[in-house]
């Protein structure tokens, strides 16, 4: 699983790729809930505020090191390629 090779690397847990990653493994987890409960809305609330703050982060990252955030969308598959 990325998390495990990922989280060896990283010390910092306050980092904004540790907390990227953490947002996206429960974004998956949420995800696959509400595959089998579609009609779970405090779980769908809950999903659209870690996607927020996982859109903050990413932005956040992208404009502070381009390389770092794209390093991690690859890493993590989140995005499809883009040219910028």
């Amino acid at each position: 699983m990325v998390k495990n090779t990922f989280l060896k690397k990283e010390e910092n847990p306050g980092s904004a790729e540790f907390q990227i990653l953490n947002f996206t493994t429960k974004i998956r987890r949420l995800t696959s809930h509400l595959e089998l409960h579609k009609k779970d809305y405090l779980c769908q609330r809950g999903l659209r505020k870690i996607l927020g703050k996982r859109q903050r982060l990413l932005s956040y990252l992208s404009k502070k090191n381009e390389i770092r955030y794209k390093k991690l969308i690859n890493q993590l598959s989140i995005r499809e390629s883009q040219t910028r």
